[in-house]
């Protein structure tokens, strides 16, 4: 298969974590034949600081161009410690949904075996933990009217939704729940929110015809209790953009790192996908991040593109990083291998299922793997 990929590297840590997708999808294009073209990008504060604007024109087309976008991260401190900005680069991200239609924002969380320790949460609640988020992404207050007072005492911030947008989304979710475990929780706020009525009402109807799949409603504070208490229950969660924005962090608690949790925004004619993490300035350049939830964007990708063995392959190689302790600090505390290291040696274990190979573990961390 050939496939055109922009990169889009972003700030902080964005470009050393992407740069180990990149090395994983390479090892796949090799492995499995395939042509991989990969075009780069400006976006976030490196294009502010460039161009003004924290999302260009050009930076569009060439994602427009493109057959899927790989994103790594944007923020920088600058902004963050400055609430007077007017341009900022996470304006980047709402402009590329908007522009490209990305309508669906889809974040699997599971628990694997080898990392159960890792979460903050006790192993008997969390093992077992399979589940999938699909949060909507162009409506709600994110994407509403936004007003201040003229003395600047006073805000509002439009929470809006249409049928189509909830219509889509909520179709979207239900397939999938009756490809995985044929349940399917609407998270809304319905006895408070008008808006939430409305996704209520409409996910209600379309359920009729999901026979097949369970429905559950759940209100969000009873949602996030839920998710604490008992994850393993959750198989499809279905929520607004707001919402999704929240329920989402909370599986990086439940995995037991942030760097773990990969995304991928979908819409009718485009796709990108990115790790959950922002930018994480201050571990920028110290080869400590963690390039995991980048990998796994790639991994789901591939799946985009029904390139499931290539899939596979990947997340094989990534759980035998795992299984052999070969992680970042913030998994298993170690501090042996940095983000490269990591990145090579999930990369050199990416192997046809007919293959049988076996590496040098010890000398991953030097950048010379050696099949043995």
């Amino acid at each position: 298969m050939q496939l055109n990929i922009a990169l889009l590297k972003g700030d902080g840590i964005g470009p050393e974590v992407l740069n180990q997708a990149i090395k994983c999808l390479k090892a796949v294009e090799e492995t499995f034949n395939h042509q991989f073209k990969f075009t780069e990008a400006e976006v976030g504060a490196i294009a502010i600081a460039n161009s003004g604007v924290p999302l260009t024109e050009k930076t569009i087309t060439i994602c427009k161009s493109s057959d899927a976008i790989l994103f790594g991260a944007i923020g920088e401190l600058e902004f963050d410690n400055n609430p007077d900005a007017k341009v900022r680069p996470e304006q980047a991200l709402l402009k590329l949904r908007k522009e490209l239609g990305l309508y669906a924002n889809i974040r699997p969380v599971k628990v694997f075996a080898d990392l159960v320790e890792n979460s903050l949460l006790p192993k008997k609640i969390i093992t077992g933990t399979d589940l999938v988020i699909y949060r909507e992404l162009t409506g709600g207050i994110y994407f509403g009217k936004k007003s201040l007072s003229k003395d600047g005492t006073v805000a509002s911030d439009l929470c809006e939704y249409s049928e189509e947008k909830i219509t889509r989304i909520a179709h979207m979710a239900f397939k999938s729940a009756k490809r995985r475990k044929q349940k399917l929780t609407l998270v809304d706020k319905a006895n408070v929110l008008e808006t939430s009525r409305l996704w209520r009402k409409i996910v209600t109807e379309i359920a009729k015809s999901y026979p097949e799949v369970q429905l559950e409603c759940l209100f969000i504070d009873n949602a996030i209790i839920q998710l604490t208490m008992n994850p393993s229950k959750f198989d499809v969660i279905l929520t607004d953009n707001m919402f999704g924005d929240i329920i989402t962090s909370l599986g990086s608690v439940i995995i037991g790192s942030v760097g773990l949790l990969p995304s991928a925004s979908i819409g009718d004619k485009n796709a990108m996908f990115a790790p959950f993490h922002g930018s994480y300035p201050q571990a920028t350049g110290k080869n400590i991040a963690n390039p995991v939830a980048s990998i796994f964007s790639a991994v789901l990708l591939l799946q985009h593109f029904n390139l499931h063995e290539e899939a596979i392959a990947v997340s094989r190689a990534i759980q035998k990083s795992f299984k052999k302790g070969i992680t970042t600090t913030d998994i298993l505390g170690s501090n042996k291998y940095g983000t490269n290291a990591v990145g090579d040696f999930i990369a050199a274990n990416i192997v046809d299922s007919d293959e049988n190979l076996s590496l040098n573990y010890e000398n991953i961390g030097l950048g010379r793997s050696t099949i043995i």
